[in-house]
């Protein structure tokens, strides 16, 4: 046998590579998920949003605060898989102190990366990215975009 057959069943470096930040991705989904970041509620949101996916159950309450064009504060409550959860808890953390005009930027390339469009991770998600993997799972997209679709709909009620 020679020292390239005893290599056929390891992993080459850029498997390896990917192998290690892939697993790197599902700790930051399961920080994420155990404990959330900016969970809680709003005394006086200026909007206040609920979602919940029918087939799982997942549900995500979104609150807003704005200054003029700003999101100042973004909070969550729910309950459901990691994956919803984690990527609420993402999204307050990535869009705290964001234009609106620049959150609806970041929300496009999250559900284009969540759908496996636009050539892979955008830079500009952050942590965002470790979700990424979810574009493989079509039956999960509902799931890491539960709280998005509930900032898109705050973004056209807020004025």
């Amino acid at each position: 046998m020679s020292a390239s057959d005893d290599r056929k069943g390891a992993p080459n470096g850029a498997d390896a590579h990917r192998s290690n930040v892939e697993a790197l991705y599902q700790e930051l989904i399961l920080d994420h998920y155990r404990r959330p970041r900016n969970r809680g509620k709003l005394e006086h949101p200026d909007v206040a949003l609920r979602k919940k996916n029918p087939l799982c159950g997942d549900v995500i309450d979104l609150q807003l605060q704005f200054d003029g064009d700003t999101l100042r504060e973004v909070r969550f409550t729910g309950e459901g898989c990691a994956i919803s959860q984690a990527s609420a808890s993402m999204l307050t953390q990535r869009l705290k102190g964001k234009s609106k005009a620049e959150a609806a930027e970041i929300m496009d390339h999250f559900t284009r990366m969540v759908h496996g469009e636009g050539g892979g991770p955008d830079e500009s998600l952050g942590d965002l990215r470790a979700l990424a993997g979810v574009a493989r799972l079509p039956v999960r997209h509902p799931c890491a975009l539960l709280a998005w679709d509930a900032l898109a709909e705050a973004l056209g009620s807020h004025r």
